[in-house]
């Protein structure tokens, strides 16, 4: 009953804290997009700032990072756990942009940044299995710390006014600083390892409004993982996944001049 209650108040907290995130985000774009309409109808800005073959910028944004699981098929690993999940966790991105014309439509981006992750895996326990080891933990956080080497292509539709909306696709390869994976004498079964490297592919959809002296955007982009990350450590928290992938969502704010 006291783990209960403590993990609903865990998922309280958790909900307000997203919730006040989400309300600070409405409050940015909404005053960026009263910004734009209120000039739109005035000027045009940055008038030929789209027949520049190089352009560069600096990217920001939160993140929202888990882990796709995939659930042991081990038997006597499944007689002691129902199953694992892993939620959404906060984070930062920070990238520096790159941008170069290619055509009246698209442009390659490089987007070189640093990402601060973190995630979670929950456990279900079977209650008997629970019950004779009161020890075991409900849940494992995995922090990580990643430089970011995406390649993107972007895809602009026609500007209109100070607007022009955008889509994007591409890959990236990612190393993660902060991984355990090389300490051999580990020997705390409250940390997970992890493979360092990480290569994912992206689909991102966004917004340019052309300002005053900047071009501003918002991009909402998705990373999808491709290679395995779990490092098997032969205790029951690792042997409980056969697989585990990154997946991260973003919503990153970009300024470029």
């Amino acid at each position: 009953m006291l783990n209960q209650s403590r993990k609903s108040v865990d998922n309280h907290a958790r909900i307000i804290g997203k919730a006040s995130l989400l309300r600070r985000l409405i409050l940015v774009i909404g005053c960026c997009l009263a910004s734009v309409v209120d000039t739109s109808a005035q000027v045009t800005n940055l008038a030929g700032f789209d027949d520049h073959m190089l352009h560069y910028g600096i990217q920001i944004g939160y993140t929202g990072a888990k882990f796709d699981v995939g659930f042991t098929q081990m038997d006597s690993i499944r007689g002691r756990l129902n199953n694992t999940n892993s939620y959404n966790q906060a984070g930062f991105h920070i990238a520096v942009i790159g941008d170069m014309r290619i055509g009246r439509f698209f442009s390659l981006r490089a987007l070189p940044g640093v990402s601060l992750l973190s995630r979670e895996i929950t456990y279900t326990w079977d209650p008997a299995y629970q019950a004779d080891h009161p020890i075991v933990d409900p849940k494992r956080t995995v922090e990580s710390v990643y430089g970011d080497f995406p390649i993107e292509i972007k895809y602009k539709a026609m500007r209109w006014n100070n607007f022009r909306p955008y889509v994007t696709g591409g890959a990236s390869y990612g190393f993660d600083f902060a991984s355990l994976r090389k300490n051999k004498n580990n020997n705390d079964e409250a940390i997970i390892r992890l493979n360092p490297n990480d290569i994912r592919y992206s689909l991102g959809v966004g917004s340019d409004f052309f300002l005053s002296y900047v071009k501003f955007a918002i991009e909402l982009k998705m990373n999808f993982g491709v290679l395995n990350l779990r490092v098997d450590d032969n205790d029951i928290y690792t042997l409980s996944t056969d697989k585990l992938t990154s997946r991260t969502y973003m919503i990153c704010f970009t300024f470029e001049g």
